[in-house]
């Protein structure tokens, strides 16, 4: 049985392919996943038997060989308000801070670009999650 990586998994269209060694990548379908297993990750080491199907080789049996990684739940650090307060406070300090420089053909200082990043970093962690 070779033993692959996962190249990539979808969980709601369940399938995936996996890297064969020596051969072309592997279809993966949510149907040859061990029972409780409901997706697999990139990067995860799988054993896998395969054959030959009408699109290339097809996973026939899967057993993991890195433990499933747990769900993680995203949590919000900040209430609806308290982003909406964020932004707000970026804009102005975008406003006062960062656009006169701009508009005066120069890039802000040093300190002010760090404070400008480390918040839209916050933010958009925050929108992303």
């Amino acid at each position: 049985m070779p033993i692959g990586k996962v190249k990539w998994y979808d969980p709601e269209r369940g399938f995936g392919f996996v890297s064969n060694p020596g051969d072309e990548d592997c279809f993966v379908g949510r149907q040859v996943l061990p029972e409780g297993v409901e997706e697999l990750h990139q990067g995860q080491r799988i054993e896998f038997d395969f054959a030959a199907g009408r699109r290339g080789p097809q996973a026939l049996r899967v057993k993991l060989l890195d433990a499933p990684r747990a769900a993680r739940r995203t949590q919000h650090r900040y209430e609806p308000e308290q982003l909406h307060g964020m932004i707000s406070d970026l804009v102005t300090f975008l406003e006062a801070k960062v656009q006169p420089d701009l508009r005066s053909g120069r890039r802000p200082d040093r300190k002010t670009g760090r404070q400008v990043a480390e918040i839209l970093r916050a933010v958009a962690r925050e929108l992303d999650s």
